[in-house]
């Protein structure tokens, strides 16, 4: 019962997550307009969020381990929901930048403690659940964003907006609190934390670089997908974005029926073969210039992606369970680097060479993640 509760305590984690970070990309426009926000001006407090999510990243990992995963997630995630609330009525753009950042500081404490219980949750039950864990950011992300859209169009201000939304995230983060499983370190641990928090092992950078190739695709897809359909397939702009809902769709489809996957044929053949699809599904996109084939194209590619990063994740999470929460940390700050960057190489390179060119990186992305799927081999569960 406890490791049940606690599972659909961190399901409702990433939910909220997913949720926060939708809604407020749905309402980037309004605030973009109510603060007469030049591009480059937009572009600043974007960025903020990205140097708090990095900055954060660096201490969210040692706090994690210190006090243990269950005594972050639920303060983290009423933060970080709440801290929503200003961006809605910041009076300029020194504030809004402020406040992004800081949310971008809670987003990441809460990303890394919600990964580590969810590792600890997957030792409880004994089996893979981290795929189903990121489903539900995914899924949340798709309702955030749908709340967002409704509230645009009923003519509702981004601070009431985000108000409505993120205040029952918040109480809710709080009553699921006692649900979480306990998982203070012993005072061992605790030192040996303080002594190594900011170091990097060998193996987790290295999960960290496939991290980097995983979310280099999804960036990739989300930025350019369109933009690949209409300039260079000629097709219209409402088929263009059917592209990026297919890739969305089918990713978060393929996050739900990851853990079956991962407990069937292990994660090693998993992502290997997930690495395959995504790069196969991809090349077709590029190789057949006919809108609907890269459609398909863009589907498989989300399908093949979805599962991978998980494992990743729940990979590092169990190579020193003492310094969990440091070596999610270490591997979400290079694969959000992926994230981040991705769009802007893919951009880079189009200009040199064109966009077919360019979107050949996250083929030979996916190829290098599945080439590499066998450092991700498991120890085995324990209850």
């Amino acid at each position: 019962m406890s490791a049940r509760r606690a599972r659909v305590a961190v399901c409702f984690s990433f939910a909220l997550l997913g949720i926060v970070s939708g809604v407020w990309a749905a309402r980037i426009p309004t605030v973009k307009q109510s603060l007469h926000l030049s591009d480059g001006q937009l572009s600043l407090a974007l960025l903020a969020v990205a140097v708090g999510l990095v900055v954060g990243m660096q201490f969210a990992g040692r706090l994690t381990d210190r006090l243990g995963s269950a005594r972050v997630v639920a303060p983290a995630g009423a933060a970080c929901a709440l801290a929503m609330i200003p961006a809605g009525v910041a009076p300029d753009l020194a504030v809004l930048v402020g406040t992004l950042f800081l949310w971008g500081l809670l987003n990441a404490s809460l990303d890394v403690s919600m990964n580590t219980h969810a590792v600890e949750v997957e030792r409880a039950y004994g089996r893979p659940l981290m795929s189903s864990f990121h489903g539900m950011y995914s899924a949340g992300g798709l309702l955030g964003a749908a709340a967002g859209a409704l509230s645009a169009w009923l003519g509702l201000s981004p601070g009431l907006t985000f108000t409505t939304v993120t205040v029952p995230l918040a109480a809710l983060a709080v009553l699921v609190r006692s649900w979480l499983l306990p998982s203070a370190p012993c005072r061992h641990e605790r030192r040996r934390v303080g002594r190594a928090g900011f170091g990097w092992h060998g193996r987790v950078v290295f999960m960290g670089a496939m991290a980097f190739a995983g979310l280099l695709g999804e960036g990739s897809a989300g930025d350019w997908s369109a933009v690949y359909l209409h300039e260079e397939l000629g097709a219209a702009t409402a088929l263009a974005a059917i592209a990026f809902a297919a890739f969305s769709t089918a990713m978060t489809l393929g996050r739900f029926a990851g853990d079956r996957l991962a407990l069937w044929c292990g994660p090693v053949a998993l992502v290997r073969w997930s690495g395959l699809l995504a790069a196969s599904g991809l090349g077709l996109a590029l190789l057949v210039a006919e809108p609907v084939a890269a459609i398909a194209g863009f589907g498989l590619f989300g399908l093949g992606l979805a599962t991978m990063v998980p494992q990743v994740f729940s990979a590092a999470g169990n190579h020193d369970p003492a310094r969990a929460g440091a070596a999610i940390a270490q591997v979400a700050t290079l694969g959000y680097a992926g994230l981040m960057l991705g769009p802007v190489i893919i951009g880079g390179v189009a200009e040199l060479a064109g966009l077919p060119l360019a979107l050949a990186i996250p083929v030979a992305c996916c190829l290098f993640m599945s080439a590499s799927a066998v450092s991700l081999r498991p120890r085995p569960f324990t209850k």
